[in-house]
């Protein structure tokens, strides 16, 4: 099914995955327009898809996700929305009330706006979060859409993923005021790396600053298994696709898929070493202090942060949830997308750490000099 003449809105478009997303949409199908949406967008962000915009028209839209009105001005007319704006937050270091409002209400008044202007697919990019790990750390080894698992999320961000997801799909077979009905879907992509990624460029920062030694957080048999952002991309596409496709629109509407891709299952500190060890990186042979001592120092400080709290929000380094998710074997298969969406990895592993590699490489002079490092 092509996705030739659609109007598509891409919230979140000038982040990490809207950006990748952005080219694929361009290079791959006609489409009549393309909406960026996000609070703000860079021209330089224009610039780099020029080379591939063919007749497709590109539209700004700047503004606050939270605002109902602005997203019925940028859903007015458009047929497809691909919904990846919302704030990532892992260390509980951005307030409640900011994390529920941009990913919960912000999604809430997407999906009014698109029933209220018959928009009549949408794409909810939710996280492999949503699942956990619980604070056991038990293990899923290749989960699929029907794992059971037993888990009370305990990140903020975790949270409001689940419920924006929850709302979304809920959204599915709503009748519009054409009298179509909508169709909508989550894609629940594991940790996604790739060129842009800020998680790789702080842990590279770590790196220099302990002198090309990368910090070891995971045990080496804690696995998971990382997913490269442009083939999270191409799952957006083939589920796209998938929606409007009549005979498949009803299979997949009102579901969720789990991306993931050919990554070798690896623990997340090892993972970071894969990428980085050409550029001259080695890694700490053990976790830097023995995990219960380490449990037990975040105890400590989210105590010190609890009486603290009534005079000044101090948000500890590490907490006893992150810790358990970077040492929880945590995989899952992508077999579920493939059967019903018709997705493959178009990008190999080989492929994708090369391509991620390279761009750690470009950016590793300014991050050298930024940290004041030979």
């Amino acid at each position: 099914m092509s996705l030739r003449g659609e109007v598509c809105v891409v919230t979140g478009a000038g982040g990490f995955l809207g950006k990748t997303l952005m080219r694929l949409l361009l290079e791959e199908e006609r489409v009549a327009e393309i909406r960026l949406l996000d609070k703000e967008v860079k021209p330089q962000l224009l610039q780099t898809l020029e080379d591939c915009r063919g007749d497709t028209k590109l539209t700004v839209f700047e503004g606050d996700i939270r605002d109902g009105e602005f997203l019925r001005r940028s859903c007015r007319g458009a047929s497809l929305v691909f919904h990846i704006a919302s704030i990532i937050d892992v260390t509980n270091s951005v307030e409640d009330s900011e994390m529920y409002g941009v990913n919960v209400t912000g999604t809430q008044l997407l999906l009014e706006a698109c029933l209220q202007e018959n928009v009549d697919t949408l794409i909810y990019t939710s996280t492999i979060e949503v699942m956990g790990p619980n604070s056991k750390g038990d293990p899923i080894i290749n989960g699929t859409e029907e794992t059971v698992y037993e888990c009370t999320l305990k990140f903020a961000y975790s949270k409001s993923k689940k419920e924006a997801e929850e709302r979304t799909l809920q959204a599915h077979n709503e009748e519009l005021p054409n009298g179509r009905r909508m169709a909508t879907c989550a894609l629940r992509p594991m940790y996604i790396y790739g060129e842009g990624c800020r998680f790789l460029l702080g842990h590279m920062g770590d790196g220099i600053r302990n002198k090309n030694v990368l910090y070891r957080m995971s045990r080496p048999d804690a696995l998971v298994n990382p997913v490269y952002v442009g083939n999270v991309a191409v799952g957006h596409l083939q589920a796209a696709r998938s929606l409007k496709d009549p005979q498949k629109r009803n299979v997949v509407g009102g579901k969720f898929y789990f991306v993931s891709d050919d990554t070798p299952h690896i623990s997340y500190s090892d993972f970071n070493h894969a990428v980085m060890a050409p550029l001259g990186f080695s890694i700490q042979q053990k976790v830097i202090v023995p995990l219960p001592l380490f449990y037990l120092f975040c105890v400590l400080m989210e105590i010190v942060c609890m009486i603290l709290q009534p005079f000044v929000r101090v948000v500890p380094p590490l907490s006893r949830q992150l810790l358990t998710m970077l040492n929880t074997t945590f995989s899952f298969s992508y077999q579920g997308a493939k059967r019903d969406l018709g997705y493959a990895p178009r990008y190999t592993w080989q492929e994708a750490r090369k391509r991620t590699t390279e761009w750690l490489a470009s950016q590793l002079p300014q991050e050298r000099e930024k940290i004041g490092a030979k």
